[in-house]
């Protein structure tokens, strides 16, 4: 017998897309992956990180997260579940109840090592080929693990790259046994900037990409579990991914196939990925087209129109019709909005005439339009 496992991420549990309430959508794609575990009874279940979407999550949306756990208990009894805070949640109350909920084969883990005498939570699984051990790192500030890697020579926090080294570094790691990282951090594959790396707007950025660290820390491992990045990515390897989330939590995120990855590991060395599709029960969508043409596209998927007409439309009229088409519509945008006319050159020794430069700004005046403005602009010459 080999060991399978689900590696999941991103939840977001809670999450408003546009201030539309996703927890209809939620529960249905968390019963969908409780329906797949049933199917394929995986050994284990591992969630990389940001389970909520906010630090302080609603009632609504723990119950919501209860409500999973629950039906995959069920669904899998004998599955061991895995997971760890992401920069969405609040270490401390992941972690809370750690020691008791581990007793029921349920790993939450939301603190990383914080003193010298503790070492990244390890859990360990056995198959016929083995151990596999698999190792459960939240998400990581350098602030909080400065006990335990240090600080630089001046007493500044490390780097978010040199962090995780030095945390990784500093466990005995057998390598002739299976190992799996689960982590939630910025990963760059080698020979990659950051700014190469496609993000999606669900996600929190640092400026200048502090928090980037370098994917060589994780090719001691068997598998790299990956959250944080929402679009599913390879970095660098088949071993080494990001699932991303279940459901789209942003429009940039439209129509994109979402997934788990399910892990088969047999002997050392032996590892294979399968993505099994979610589908949602209303996909992210970007309309576009004139009005006429949008409207033909009527549906319940949450939808982003974008209008390309070029002649002026009855807002009203037109802001009515695609809410009947679209009942749940995110938003409305127009590509071609009334824009100045710039096109005349200026040279360096003359100006433009004011009343030119008015014209060619508000366009389409009529001759009483053009009347006032004149006399609106020797109002204010005068008054210099």
């Amino acid at each position: 017998m080999h060991m399978k496992f689900f590696h999941l991420s991103d939840l977001h549990i809670g999450l408003k897309l546009m201030n539309r309430d996703l927890k209809e959508d939620q529960d249905y794609i968390l019963q969908k992956i409780t329906e797949y575990a049933k199917a394929e009874k995986p050994n284990a279940v591992v969630i990389a990180g940001d389970i909520y979407d906010k630090a302080v999550p609603s009632a609504e949306a723990v119950e919501v997260f209860d409500h999973f756990i629950k039906n995959l208990t069920e669904a899998v009894p004998d599955a061991v579940i895995m997971m760890i805070s992401g920069n969405h949640d609040s270490a401390p109350r992941v972690n809370c109840f750690r020691s008791v909920l581990s007793r029921q084969n349920i790993y939450m883990v939301g603190q990383p090592p914080r003193t010298e005498n503790e070492y990244i939570e390890k859990v360990v699984l056995q198959d016929n080929y083995g151990k596999v051990n698999f190792y459960l790192l939240p998400f990581v500030k350098p602030s909080m693990v400065k006990n335990v890697v240090g600080t630089d020579k001046n007493g500044n926090n490390l780097s978010y790259n040199a962090t995780v080294h030095k945390l990784v570094q500093r466990e005995i790691i057998n390598t002739e046994e299976r190992n799996v990282l689960v982590s939630h951090q910025f990963y760059l594959p080698a020979g990659k900037k950051a700014e190469e790396v496609e993000r999606m707007e669900s996600e929190i950025r640092t400026v200048g990409n502090i928090d980037e660290v370098s994917a060589d820390v994780l090719q001691i491992f068997d598998y790299a579990a990956l959250g944080h990045i929402h679009k599913p990515m390879k970095v660098g390897s088949e071993n080494i991914r990001y699932c991303g989330t279940p459901l789209a939590c942003s429009v940039s995120e439209a129509e994109q196939q979402k997934g788990i990855i399910m892990v088969k590991m047999g002997e050392k060395n032996s590892v294979q990925t399968t993505v099994l599709p979610l589908e949602p029960l209303r996909q992210v969508r970007v309309i576009k087209g004139t009005l006429e043409e949008v409207i033909k596209e009527a549906c319940n998927d949450y939808v982003t129109v974008i209008l390309t007409d070029r002649i002026d439309l009855d807002v009203m009229d037109m802001q009515e019709r695609i809410r009947i088409a679209f009942p749940n519509l995110l938003e409305i945008r127009r590509e071609h909005l009334r824009k100045a006319d710039y096109t005349k050159e200026l040279q360096s020794e003359t100006l433009m005439d004011p009343y030119e430069l008015c014209c060619s700004f508000l366009k389409d005046l009529d001759e009483k339009e053009k009347e006032l403005l004149q006399a609106v602009l020797h109002t204010v010459q005068g008054v210099k």
